[in-house]
């Protein structure tokens, strides 16, 4: 059985490093997975002020960049303003209510494909509560 004590100091520290390393890139990068067509999808986690979750996905589809934001309240018929930016750009801007059976919406969007690296910003404010999500990523 192997035990870390069995270590010199030096070892101990490379290998407490390697795999503090490999935990923190497992929870810092977005999640990228492959969607139907191939296309790579990227998937963050976003933040809200009280007890809400958020989700924010993109994917290339051709000249253009397909983005889903979800907010899961777990509460129907609740109206949240929402808005996505494409760097810098507001790209969608409207209401969207929270609908059983899950008390939650998602807004989904095809938007062009700026040059270079694209961050997406996804904000939405519960007009009640005012509860705040926000989720953002490079494409």
């Amino acid at each position: 059985m192997f035990h870390f004590s069995s270590l010199r100091p030096s070892k101990l520290i490379a290998v407490t490093g390697l795999v503090s390393a490999l935990a923190l890139g497992a929870f810092a990068a977005p999640a990228a997975t492959l969607a139907k067509g191939g296309a790579p999808v990227i998937s963050v986690k976003g933040t809200c002020s009280i007890h809400s979750t958020a989700r924010l996905k993109a994917k290339h589809d051709g000249s253009r960049i397909e983005v889903e934001f979800e907010v899961d309240q777990n509460r129907n018929n609740r109206t949240w303003n929402v808005r996505l930016w494409d760097d810098g750009h507001r790209v969608f801007a409207g209401a969207r209510k929270t609908l059983a059976p899950s008390g939650s919406f998602t807004v989904r969007r095809l938007i062009p494909n700026r040059a270079g690296l694209d961050t997406i910003v996804a904000r939405a404010v519960n007009i009640t509560t005012g509860e705040s999500c926000r989720a953002t990523l490079k494409v």
